[in-house]
């Protein structure tokens, strides 16, 4: 019986320490206000020299299509 309970205890802390990431993460995202990661730029609303030259590319592109 006591190894029972010994392996319950054991059990408990390994779940500890494997969902302790999962509580520290929900813990910084309601300490912000709803931004996990703090103030960040949305993806794709920074300029870029590589965004840029593909936007010309494309326009180019559809110029030439256009022509047609």
């Amino acid at each position: 019986m006591g190894t029972v309970i010994e392996l319950g205890v054991f059990m408990l802390v390994i779940a500890c320490f494997a969902f302790a990431p999962l509580g520290y993460f929900i813990y910084m995202y309601t300490m912000k206000n709803g931004e996990p990661f703090g103030d960040i730029e949305p993806h794709g609303d920074s300029e870029s020299a590589v965004l840029n030259l593909t936007a010309k590319a494309i326009d180019k592109v559809k110029a030439l299509i256009g022509k047609k």
